[in-house]
């Protein structure tokens, strides 16, 4: 039933009540299909072209984003690997054979960039960390044997 007031039509309860239920039904469809197509998308690790143009998928790095550095930006670690990937300048250099010790130790510094210069990139560790073939090897027999 509808009651008329003036020029305008309004609707009784019961029927803003239907109106109402199905506008839920709507949503409710809606967000189980989304949701059923996130769970459907494949997951896609994510890939980084380093300086040595070479790529490297993240999927096996933990990442941090820095805010606290002029230098740094990000700072990615595989443990098992013992690889370091560092976003600096918007570009990414792969250092290898970096222990967890010293990536502690560069996330903790109070300068990170400073012990970044000193202790881990190239030039101030005369390519101590520089990624090889040997060490490529070595890494990929030790994640083996684990």
């Amino acid at each position: 039933m509808t009651y008329h007031i003036g020029l305008f039509q309004v609707p009784d309860e019961p029927a803003l009540q239907r109106v109402n239920a199905e506008v839920e039904v709507i949503v409710v469809r809606a967000l189980a299909i989304l949701l059923a197509q996130l769970a459907a998308a494949p997951i896609v690790s994510e890939t980084v072209e380093t300086g040595e143009r070479k790529l490297v998928d993240l999927g096996t790095f933990e990442c941090r984003d820095i805010t606290r550095s002029t230098v740094l930006q990000r700072v990615c670690y595989d443990r098992a690997r013992e690889d370091l990937i560092v976003a600096m300048n918007g570009a990414y250099g792969r250092y290898c054979g970096v222990t967890a010790d010293t990536v502690e130790r560069l996330l903790g510094a109070s300068s990170m960039g400073q012990f970044f210069n000193q202790n881990i990139k190239r030039e101030g560790t005369a390519g101590r960390y520089a990624c090889s073939s040997r060490h490529a090897y070595r890494t990929r027999m030790r994640v083996q044997s684990s």
